[in-house]
């Protein structure tokens, strides 16, 4: 609910930094480190080398074998028979880091499926699962997840249609990890690679070890990129203490002008080994194109002395300038095609960390307000205010105060109230003529992971916009903020008596690209009436509710797969608020006057004194 700055502009910039155009294998390298290439579907080559590769449980007909889906021919198809626990499965002939996987669906499509992967054929992890398919082409990238093996299979859980599971396509890519290594290497060639924020899960930092790089360094293809901030940082584990001698940058034209190559034996303290010279760096900073005419550049780091460690990292400093098309100032992230760490030593066995999964035990109560007092227990709640706490945000037209009118308690319901004045309320942000209330737990209880439920009932009419949300504590560090942050919007309503929503934002998935979902109430209920909404927030993933029953279940493994940087793993707070107007209600109600998203009878509504949302309780239970 706060910041919605969509991500358009976002989009397009880079898309404009990254017009398609042909790619180039990469250089050769040593015989030790040769692998296919990096844009290689391995379930292809593998039919190729051997059609006995591709099996599967069963198919409708001798013409619809398992060889159709990995024959790289787009209009051939493997189907199944008509199970639901059927599945098709490709033997890749050597241990691969997978890096993702692509399933191009006929009509038959699976509604519930998992993606799994076997070193022996016999013993499979999971390691992407869907709940809730809708055919087409869907891609899951495995960052951050460790999937290594020689065995890959797609195994249905329910059927979409009547038919079988119909593929046109199962495309595996990845590589073969560098091994330990006595002669100079690139020790980075398919092994873990970390990072702090990337623009969505087709940037991650995976793509830099992954052994490629467009050859004009301007094509969005094979890229870890940051989001907007000038410190963000992007490495690699090389699984074991190795002697580093030179580090191979290959940067797409959104490069850094100042950086450090760091190293590491335990991934949290880092020595500088490298950093740019003052003339190179001012020369890399005068290097200022349109972001249709920049190109990347090719940065070879000879340490002046090798250097020792595990883990090696660049971390950015300043970021590139562009004309889009003025000023120069204009900034994105930083982007890497390929990050190459030449030395000896390293090891296979590198591996990514598992990720958390939730813990046993019982839920007991941590955090609960029944508003019961004769006022606001402000020892639990703090009172917002714009223009001090925050500034507008979303194009609403109200200013939060901190005033009886606005927050208050009332027959033991916290009532957030709606006022109307013309030009009345001044603040360091500028004049309002709408006040309103919004309070949160911030520096009172911040947490990670839980249930969290509140009972409310809301006012209805066009572009009331309460909500009752998360989010993350470090939303305020300049080296977080928002999306990176994280949002939970456990509850939102834009007036309308029919329907709430839910919400996540992170990076890749912010403003109207939130991974989120509408619930109608059962029964005919009304959002004007009471009703309890909640979320069980979990390290494996997120589950909301309304009245206890289930409207929207976001597993990590899913989002990080399909979207972006899961970033739900630290302490968030509780809000609850009223708005007037704005982005969300403009989206919908089409409204442009007298206010944005807002319409007269809503202005009435609130100038008669009628608009309020009321909140009975909320409570978080933990387990600890």
């Amino acid at each position: 609910m706060p910041s919605r700055t969509t991500l358009a502009a976002t989009t397009a910039a880079l898309i404009a930094l990254a017009a398609p155009m042909a790619f180039a294998a990469p250089v050769p390298k040593p015989a030790a480190a040769q692998a296919a290439a990096w844009d290689t579907d391995r379930a292809a080559a593998a039919y190729t080398a051997n059609p006995g590769a591709v099996t599967a449980s069963g198919s409708e007909n001798a013409a619809s074998g398992p060889g159709a889906a990995a024959d790289g021919n787009g209009t051939t198809r493997w189907s199944s028979d008509f199970t639901d626990n059927a599945w098709i499965r490709v033997d890749l002939g050597s241990v691969v880091r997978v890096s993702s996987v692509t399933l191009d669906w006929e009509a038959a499509y699976g509604k519930k499926y998992v993606l799994e992967v076997s070193r022996n054929g016999t013993d499979w992890t999971t390691f992407y699962t869907e709940d809730d398919g809708t055919g087409g082409s869907v891609t899951a990238h495995t960052y951050p997840q460790e999937v290594t093996g020689r065995y890959v299979r797609m195994r249905g859980i329910q059927r979409a249609t009547p038919w079988g599971y119909s593929l046109y396509s199962f495309k595996v890519y990845g590589g073969e990890p560098a091994p330990a290594s006595t002669i100079r290497t690139n020790l980075a060639l398919n092994h873990p690679a970390y990072g702090d924020f990337y623009q969505h899960a087709g940037n991650s930092p995976a793509f830099v070890t992954d052994g490629g790089w467009p050859a004009d360094l301007k094509a969005d293809r094979s890229r870890w990129s940051s989001d907007w901030n000038a410190s963000r940082w992007v490495g690699v584990d090389l699984g074991a203490t190795s002697r580093i001698e030179t580090v191979d940058l290959y940067w797409e034209a959104a490069y850094a002008v100042d950086y450090r190559v760091q190293v590491s034996d335990d991934n949290r303290t880092w020595r500088t080994v490298y950093q740019p010279s003052a003339s190179e760096v001012a020369a890399r900073r005068a290097d200022v194109k349109s972001p249709g005419d920049a190109v990347g550049r090719h940065d070879t780091v000879q340490l002046p002395t090798p250097a020792t460690g595990r883990y090696v990292r660049m971390l950015g400093v300043e970021r590139r300038s562009f004309y889009n098309p003025a000023p120069a100032t204009a900034q994105f992230g930083y982007s890497l095609y390929e990050f190459q760490v030449w030395g000896t030593g390293g090891s296979a066995d590198a591996a990514y960390p598992a990720l958390p999964k939730n813990p046993a035990g019982a839920y007991t109560t941590t955090f609960f307000d029944d508003f019961t007092g004769s006022g606001l227990d402000r020892g639990k709640w703090r009172v917002v205010r714009t223009g001090t706490e925050m500034n507008p945000v979303n194009g609403e037209s109200q200013a939060y105060v901190d005033s009886a009118d606005n927050i208050r308690t009332e027959n033991g319901a916290l009532i957030l109230q709606s006022k109307y004045c013309k030009g009345c309320t001044r603040t360091p942000a500028g004049t309002f003529d709408f006040t309103s209330g919004r309070i949160d737990t911030n520096t009172r209880f911040d947490f990670t992971y839980g249930k969290v439920s509140a009972r409310m009932k809301l006012p209805v009419g066009d572009g009331f916009w309460p909500a009752f949300w998360m989010l993350g504590s470090d939303v305020d560090n300049p080296d977080v903020s928002w999306p990176g942050s994280g949002e939970t919007d456990i509850m939102e309503n834009i007036g309308y008596g029919d329907w709430t929503s839910s919400a996540l934002h992170g990076p890749g998935y912010s403003a109207d690209g939130n991974i989120g979902k509408q619930q109608t109430y059962a029964n005919g209920g009304r959002a004007d009436q009471w009703h309890t909404y909640g979320v069980e927030w979990a390290p494996e993933g997120m589950t909301f509710t309304v009245d206890d029953r289930v409207v929207q279940t976001t597993s990590r493994s899913k989002l990080e797969s399909t979207r972006g940087k899961w970033v739900f793993d630290h302490n968030q707070y509780v809000i609850l608020n009223l708005a007037l107007g704005g982005a969300y209600p403009a989206g919908w109600n089409k409204v442009t006057s007298p206010y944005w998203g807002l319409p007269q009878s809503s202005v009435d509504r609130v100038a008669q004194g009628g608009v309020r949302a009321e909140i009975d309780w909320v409570r978080v239970e933990q387990k600890k």
